[in-house]
């Protein structure tokens, strides 16, 4: 019986084709939709300051029960999902004045001065919504896809198509990829010497060890319990954990042309933009020019031996490297903290990446282009490209709602608590996540659930990580993994 449902579980989460992109883009508007409407309640009523109990109920049906809402229950109907969340906003807006003051611009003879005493990687407000807008629907969505309430459209793709979840997993990795771009900057605004090969090494060792013993932990897990497993998403043994640390040490190899790019003083933005797409043009030449596209969709799993059984994560990689890569171009430019001249320029610069991944993916993708399918499992030319372009759009949305609404506010006035506590520990709280979907996993058969009592779990099981995010913020705890 337990082989039975072990394989019905496996079924359930197999074969897939996924859904359309514009979907997807609905679906995943509910974050800017929501900030929208935090920022309503924020600036014309002052609603979560102080922050008590109720602002605390407030800010979890905003920043992650609406989420998950929008994978689920709305799924099929998110563009009245989002107009429902921007409708009050709306009526705010229009019908209340503002409940804080912009800040007074700064005179002209001050601006030198508090442009040299500001943090050189100030937090800024429309980052954090993004990642832990991005951490709250992975968390979501890596429970909700064992229960039928959730469409499996959204659920991870076999081979070729696009689905929420597999642009949750690329989303995930530009994040990282983002947040990686401080080192680089700060060798590039200090015009120091690098760091030696072996020093960098060292360093990306350190970073790599947690994840993979993460990935060790995992596989012995999931092996020791004979936990239902997608093999065809990552292979036998390998798993996400791996693919996160195994980046640091190719990162610190592809860091050496840094400093060469800064002595004829080019761009960084432009250096790892390049760097990303030589790998992601490079790997798709391989794809279709050698037999591993073939080797990997339908090649045996046994031939040979642990490179076969584990074939999808392996050649993957370098997809996820692009990715990483592309990720710390967009870091480049939206790390560094602004000047007052500066501001409006990020926004032509984030809109011009975003129209630039945009217009590349859909030369890959159309049938006017390259006509190549996306794929997740390979993780491809265009499904890098998919990646970049919707998180960069994504980073723009957030951005928008930020300078709209906040402009001259205080940092913590323009976050949500919520979106704050799963950003600041997002790789411990996705670890929790892993282990609580298991937990639930095999303790009931979340393929009898319908859709009531499956809402039940996923909202306690959110409502969990979100305790616990928010208790960590609260006591000033920060887990680096």
């Amino acid at each position: 019986m337990a082989q039975s449902l072990k394989n019905l579980k496996q079924d359930f989460v197999s074969n897939l084709t996924g859904g359309t992109i514009n979907e997807i883009n609905l679906v995943t508007a509910v974050a800017p939709a929501t900030y929208i409407l935090y920022a309503a309640l924020q600036t014309r009523l002052g609603f979560f300051k102080p922050y008590g109990p109720v602002q605390f109920i407030a800010d979890f049906l905003l920043s992650a029960v609406a989420i998950l809402f929008s994978t689920t229950l709305y799924s099929s109907f998110p563009l009245l999902l989002n107009l429902l969340i921007v409708s009050p906003a709306i009526l705010l807006h229009l019908g209340q004045s503002r409940n804080t003051k912009r800040a007074a611009k700064p005179k002209p003879q001050n601006v030198e001065k508090e442009t040299n005493s500001a943090p050189e990687f100030p937090k800024k407000a429309f980052l954090t919504v993004y990642r832990g807008s991005m951490m709250v629907i992975t968390c979501c969505a890596i429970l909700a896809v064992d229960f039928k309430v959730f469409p499996r459209r959204f659920a991870k793709v076999e081979n070729w198509g696009t689905s929420l979840m597999d642009i949750g997993v690329g989303s995930f990795v530009f994040s990282g990829g983002m947040m990686s771009a401080k080192s680089v900057i700060k060798g590039y605004l200090a015009k120091s010497a690098s760091q030696p090969l072996g020093a960098r090494l060292k360093n990306a060792m350190r970073a790599s060890l947690p994840l993979l013993v993460l990935g060790t932990v995992r596989l012995i897990m999931v092996k020791g319990v004979d936990y239902a497993e997608h093999v065809t998403e990552y292979g036998v043994h390998w798993n996400f954990f791996f693919t996160l640390g195994f980046l640091p040490p190719l990162l610190a190899i592809l860091q050496s042309v840094s400093p060469a790019a800064s002595r004829v003083g080019i761009n960084p933005t432009f250096v790892y933009t390049l760097l990303s797409l030589a790998i992601a043009v490079g790997y798709q030449v391989v794809l279709e020019k050698t037999g591993l596209k073939a080797f990997v969709l339908v090649g045996d799993r046994n031939k040979h031996g642990l490179i076969s059984q584990n074939k999808e994560g392996i050649s993957s990689f370098a997809g996820y490297l692009s990715i990483f890569l592309a990720g710390m171009a967009t870091g480049m430019y939206t790390l560094p903290r602004d000047t007052q001249s500066q501001r409006f320029g990020l926004l032509k610069t984030l809109a011009g990446w975003s129209l630039f991944w945009t217009v590349s993916f859909m030369i890959t993708k159309e049938r006017w282009g390259f006509n190549i399918a996306v794929s997740r499992r390979l993780a491809n030319l265009p499904y890098i490209l998919w990646v970049a372009s919707f998180n960069t759009a994504q980073i723009t949305a957030f951005y928008l709602v930020e300078r709209g609404f906040f402009r001259g506010a205080d940092y913590s006035v323009a976050v949500p608590r919520v979106l704050e506590a799963f950003n600041r520990n997002g790789l411990a709280i996705f670890l929790v996540a892993n282990l609580l979907t298991g937990l639930v996993n095999v303790s009931i058969n979340t393929l009898n659930y319908g859709r009531i009592p499956a809402m039940g779990v996923l909202t306690s099981y959110i409502l969990v990580l979100t305790l616990l995010a928010v208790g960590l913020d609260y006591k000033n705890i920060s887990i680096k993994l």
